[in-house]
């Protein structure tokens, strides 16, 4: 593992409890949370694999289309409050950032709301960041299958009515040019410090 990984990982350690939403989340889904970072930090298990899903215009989507280039991933929703637009924010400051570069690079981003995240609405709401982060949605039985293979959690929690939020793991994964699971960026990483390590992705065949 290089260095700059590393260094990722411990940052990721002193981050596990800003990791989640902070809205009512459950002693349970907290200690989930805390199982799945702790499995990414330590690498057991497999991370990622192959996927399909739908972007804002209906067309079908996979990871496999991607391939010769660095894709980073990241799951939330449009109705999130805080830590969704920090993120994309840094997404899109981290395009600009690589400049030309970004040509070699995918951003996506995969709703875990698809209930009330439509295409439309989906489709404005990246593009507002930037046009070229793509976003994706699927089925409740597709998304989770997506959310479990990149061990990232979510949970919906009720508010007063039929409003509700989503408590949800706010990691962005790096995939290596080969579509293979490289590390993953804590929440709130700045585009400085992602642009350092996107590069040194950039840099190897796979």
């Amino acid at each position: 593992m290089q260095p700059h990984w590393s260094a990722s990982l411990a940052l990721a350690g002193l981050l596990i409890l800003g990791a989640t939403q902070g809205h009512a989340q459950t002693v349970q889904s907290r200690a989930e949370s805390v199982r799945l970072m702790n499995e990414l930090m330590s690498g057991k298990g497999q991370v990622g694999g192959p996927f399909t899903l739908f972007d804002q215009t209906g067309k079908k989507r996979s990871l496999a289309e991607f391939k010769g280039k660095v894709v980073l991933i990241y799951f939330g929703y449009m109705f999130c409050p805080d830590i969704c637009p920090i993120d994309l924010s840094n997404l899109a400051g981290l395009l600009k950032r690589l400049g030309k570069d970004s040509a070699q690079v995918q951003t996506i981003f995969i709703t875990l709301d698809p209930a009330r995240d439509t295409p439309e609405l989906m489709g404005k709401y990246v593009q507002h960041f930037d046009k070229r982060i793509l976003g994706l949605r699927g089925t409740e039985q597709q998304t989770k299958q997506v959310a479990t293979q990149y061990k990232t959690f979510y949970e919906k929690v009720s508010l007063n009515g039929n409003q509700y939020v989503i408590d949800h793991t706010a990691f962005i994964y790096i995939l290596n040019r080969a579509g293979k699971y490289l590390a993953f960026f804590p929440p709130g990483t700045s585009p400085e410090r992602m642009e350092v390590m996107v590069r040194e992705a950039l840099a190897h065949d796979e």
